[in-house]
């Protein structure tokens, strides 16, 4: 009986969790009401106050869980991996629900009254590692921080997926991000490296987000 209850409390959250996501993607947080997201859901004010006590904690839920449909491409290593990772989040942003919505709310945050800053320390870490593997490699130029990279990477992308919306509804944002790397990697990587790398969004195997 425990177990049952659970997981259906389980369930009401994650039911809750998509339909902010799809209100917070069309409408944004201030435009996004309880009750739209009450509707959309399709459950009572007493189940969503169970497992958010806001809309604000509810949209936090929806930033810091932005990724968790996302399944990254296995093929390549070091900073062809990172390429890869870049380039399949852009078409992620164009068809993944959660993943747009949670991070228009990440850009909104400040206007809606909250900031929190850890979805952008969790995505610079996930770029840091594929860094890091990279210097292994011997990929890296002798005085790149793959921290400090890491940090500008995240905030290159933020704006060029910001301007892509804008500009076309993200249907350009690959090309963006492919125009990012070209200017970005010259900093970072010996033409030798730079060379062998395959920029293009391309068709890639997923794998489960680690």
């Amino acid at each position: 009986m425990a177990r049952s209850m659970q997981e259906r409390a389980q369930r009401t959250r994650e039911l809750l969790l998509r339909a902010a996501a799809e209100v917070f993607d069309e409408l944004g947080y201030a435009g996004t009401s309880i009750s739209k997201i009450l509707q959309r859901a399709g459950v009572t004010a007493g189940a969503m106050y169970f497992h958010f006590g806001s809309k604000e904690e509810l949209a936090r839920a929806v930033i810091l869980e932005q990724a968790a449909d996302v399944r990254f491409p296995d093929e390549g290593d070091g900073l062809q991996r990172l390429v890869n990772m870049t380039q399949h989040l852009a078409v992620e942003m164009q068809r993944n629900t959660l993943l747009r919505a949670g991070v228009r709310l990440a850009v909104e945050q400040s206007g809606a009254g909250f900031q929190d800053y850890a979805i952008y320390e969790w995505w610079t870490e996930q770029f840091r590692q594929r860094l890091l593997r990279a210097r292994e490699l011997g990929e890296l130029l002798p005085d790149v921080d793959e921290a400090e990279f890491a940090q500008q990477l995240v905030a290159g992308y933020t704006g060029a997926q910001v301007m892509s919306q804008i500009s076309s509804g993200r249907t350009d944002l690959p090309r963006r991000i492919t125009a990012l790397w070209r200017y970005l990697l010259p900093a970072i990587a010996p033409d030798d490296v730079i060379r062998r790398l395959d920029l293009s969004p391309g068709q890639r195997t997923p794998e489960t987000v680690a």
